[in-house]
């Protein structure tokens, strides 16, 4: 049930249906425009959604779906219905295409291995075309529409002849036509023409009687005639009877065609309304690409929890002015579920209403609504509005008298699957009388576990919510700095009207605030005030409580990395104290082994010199060999400390201007390159075998005896230069993924990204770093803008990633 009777004219629904009905491509489709109705049926809603989603990504893929010849014939099919009835060659052709069309449609559907679009093929499911009938217009009609000349072996016999008699008729004519011209009795540049359908030859009046014929026509002047002679007339006559003849046998030609598709009238129907059905939710589709719309998560129950939702009018109005909407976040359940709105005037209030009572019928009338796709969104049977004045002249009723029949009618037909919105409750009265009825109906919606959404100024209202589980409060945030709306809803509290705070910024005189001070009450005004001390700690706190969360994340994931650390050190620390142990003990004994026989030879040999000298060599040999060992790797590679490679050897930065010849080096990066041109304020930098061209702010001028320094380490080490620029330009990718790592795995990843795309001049690249709790995006955000070469970031657009990825632009 949708109450009252406008509630399209009163959400701005009604021009979301004219919107749809322009971006449909034939009638029939806006037909299921105009059928377009709210409903309840969970599965209904979800299986049109779905279908929506289905085609909006088939628009966002660029599939080449066919979007031409979306005629509907429907009308003329019902007239063939009796014998010895046809339809038009025109209509034939309107036929023609729009079966092709609707072929093309059923093949794109069908022809889908991967089933991507379920809910659209299952539409096809009993639609069949007869292909013959495509045959038979392609045999009748040619790429024009016109009729074949072989459409029936008559008709290509008769236009045979009537092209043959036109010929004869033509050079019988130039023969006058070049007689009279002789004779002077006519200018020397006529031409044959044509008048009452025949052919004929202008003259000039003063010799119309030199040629025997038919007068047809004369000019506006009489100066002219135009004569068919009477050697043409026969002739012409004969061309006459067989265009008639023509005429007839086309009409027989289609009403045997009309005979041929009469049994599949009910079948093509059935087509036609097809692509009605594809032309409509087509057209759902765009609307929702223009306005940002995607499918929410939908459940049964009567729910709301919206992510960044918008009202759709809104946006579009303000995306044509290249103005930015603020979205609303918005929950609503069953233990929270009538949300109470204040704050000041124009701040948003009405707008923030109206955007959950457009949303909510446009989800169940099967459309896709512009919020995020994780989005909660439930199912109501019935929607209530109170908005605006409905003063009645014809039952003298006055605004306030509206309000309460429409109260009334809410509090009788309310449920707890109704969903009621109420704009600047209470008002249009007395304001205590007004405020208490006010507030006593929507104690009763309470009761009846009615979901609503009330907006007002009235404080009573704002209190209620403190001894009534169930109703909540909701405040439009106002920038008291600025002294301006920032159309931002913030639910949990009330917000304050700021009626005196925006009196004295339009500069309302003093005298009359004081008195206006002084009427309102200490009370009141130190109510207002504490509404704003509060919405500034709630910021604060809430603040804080993102930086702890994101600190507390960092830290328990920096924990869990030593702890592993820390592990595995233990368990090698055994390994290696056991290895250790097992090595001196089998060094142990091979030399006391050594030992005992380098005594025994000594003995052996009674101390002889030479033999003496040979043991002692032995035991320094084995000696060495110890030594050796020692200084030995397990894979038998020599030690040797390891320099960083990551240290940067100190060069003195000159600051004279840069020219060509000079030597640079890119700022932050250590290889140095030669100027070998200057272009502007761009220099041309050779690196080796390769060649830069960077911005010249973005080099440091650098000595000759530094440059030569380098190229001593490079060729003295055997090594290659630190970095290959033509390795680096090779495998360069514009994006970097740092799903899934760990904070100082994903920085460090992001820093030697970020360095690569400032050394190779890249304009701009994105960061895909999910969306997840946020952490990655925050160190990502956070890091990038400390990098000088960084310009500007922001998110990706939404239908590529939205704030899962950053856009990075560089200087």
């Amino acid at each position: 049930m949708i109450y009252p009777y406008n509630f399209e004219q009163k959400t701005g629904f009604d021009t979301i249906r004219q919107s749809l009905k322009k971006l449909c491509l034939c009638r029939i489709g806006a037909s299921f425009v105009d059928k377009m109705k709210f409903s309840d049926n969970k599965n209904q809603i979800v299986k049109l959604l779905e279908q929506t989603e289905e085609f909006r990504q088939i628009l966002l893929l660029s599939e080449k779906f066919p979007t031409e010849n979306y005629f509907d014939i429907t009308p003329e099919l019902s007239t063939i219905s009796i014998e010895g009835t046809y339809l038009e060659k025109e209509t034939l052709f309107d036929m023609k295409r729009s079966l092709t069309t609707i072929y093309e449609c059923i093949t794109f559907f069908r022809k889908d291995k991967e089933n991507r679009f379920p809910k659209l093929n299952e539409l096809t499911a009993a639609i069949e075309i007869d292909t013959s009938i495509l045959k038979q217009l392609d045999r009748i009609l040619d790429y024009k529409g016109n009729i074949k000349d072989d459409a029936s072996p008559e008709l290509f016999e008769i236009r045979k002849e009537i092209t043959r008699k036109q010929v004869s008729v033509n050079k019988k004519l130039q023969q006058i036509i070049n007689q009279v011209r002789k004779q002077g009795w006519a200018p020397d540049d006529i031409e044959l023409t044509v008048r009452n359908g025949r052919t004929v030859i202008p003259m000039t009046a003063a010799y119309k009687r030199n040629i025997h014929g038919f007068i047809h026509d004369e000019s506006a002047t009489g100066q002219t005639v135009f004569i068919e002679p009477e050697e043409a007339f026969e002739m012409n006559n004969e061309i006459r009877e067989l265009e008639n003849a023509e005429k007839r046998e086309i009409i027989k030609i289609l009403i045997q065609f009309a005979d041929f598709i009469r049994p599949e009238i009910d079948d093509l129907i059935k087509c036609y309304h097809f692509l009605g059905v594809i032309d409509f939710i087509r057209a759902k589709a765009l609307y929702a690409l223009q306005t940002n719309s995607q499918k929410p998560d939908v459940v049964s129950e009567t729910l709301i929890n919206w992510v960044k939702a918008k009202h759709p009018l809104l946006f579009l109005n303000h995306k044509s002015q290249k103005k930015e909407i603020v979205p609303l976040n918005i929950k609503l359940d069953k233990e929270s579920h009538i949300l109470v709105i204040s704050g000041p005037n124009a701040g948003g209030k009405s707008v923030c209403l109206k955007t959950v009572g457009l949303l909510q019928y446009m989800l169940q009338c099967g459309m896709l609504v512009p919020m995020e796709s994780y989005s909660e969104a439930g199912i109501f049977s019935k929607i209530f509005i109170d908005i605006g004045d409905e003063q009645s002249l014809e039952n003298d009723l006055s605004t306030y008298s509206s309000h309460l029949l429409n109260m009334k009618h809410f509090m009788n037909h309310a449920d707890e699957k109704t969903l009621f919105l109420i704009d600047e409750f209470g008002t249009g009265t007395e304001p205590n009388i007004g405020g208490a009825i006010a507030e006593s109906t929507l104690e009763k919606l309470n009761e009846k576990k009615s979901f609503g959404v009330v907006t007002t100024h009235y404080a009573n209202l704002k209190l209620l919510a403190e001894k009534n589980p169930g109703i909540i409060n909701g405040a439009m945030l106002f920038d008291t700095d600025k002294m301006k709306p920032r159309y931002e809803l913030s639910i949990g509290k009330p917000g304050s009207s700021f009626a005196f705070e925006i009196a004295e910024t339009i500069g309302l005189q003093k005298d009359v605030m004081k008195k206006a001070k002084e009427k309102a009450g200490i009370k009141q005004i130190s109510f207002d005030r504490q509404l704003q001390n509060l919405d500034v700690q709630k910021k604060n706190l809430d603040q804080k409580e993102e930086q702890l969360k994101v600190a507390d994340d960092f830290l328990a994931e920096m924990i869990d990395k030593y702890q592993n650390l820390y592990d595995e050190l233990e368990k090698r620390k055994k390994e290696i104290i056991s290895k250790a142990r097992e090595e001196a003990a089998n060094m142990l004994d091979d030399t006391n082994k050594i030992i005992e026989n380098t005594i025994k030879e000594i003995k052996e040999t009674q101390a002889e010199k030479e033999k003496t000298s040979i043991a002692r060599k032995k035991l320094d040999d084995f000696k060495e060999k110890l030594i050796a060992k020692k200084n030995t790797d397990e894979d038998g590679s020599s030690i040797r400390r390891i320099k960083d490679k990551n240290k940067k050897v100190p060069v003195k930065i000159l600051q004279t201007p840069i020219e060509k010849g000079d030597y640079v080096r890119i700022s932050g990066q250590e290889l140095i390159g030669e100027v070998i041109g200057i272009d502007n304020k761009e220099a041309l930098i050779v690196f080796g075998t390769t060649q830069i061209k960077t911005k010249i702010d973005k080099l440091e001028k650098v000595s000759h005896e530094d440059f030569k320094s380098q190229s001593g380490r490079y060729k003295s080490s055997g090594k290659k230069v630190l970095f290959d620029i033509n390795e680096k330009i090779k495998n360069f990718k514009i994006s970097i993924d740092i799903r899934g790592m760990r904070v100082d795995e994903a920085l460090s990843a992001l820093q030697n990204y970020i360095d690569d795309a400032v050394l190779l001049s890249v304009p701009e690249v994105r960061i895909l770093h999910g969306k997840g709790d946020g952490i990655l995006r925050k160190i990502t955000r956070d890091y990038l803008r400390k990098v000088k070469e960084v310009k500007h970031l922001e998110d990706e657009i939404l239908e590529k990633g939205g704030h899962g990825i950053t856009v990075v632009y560089f200087r």
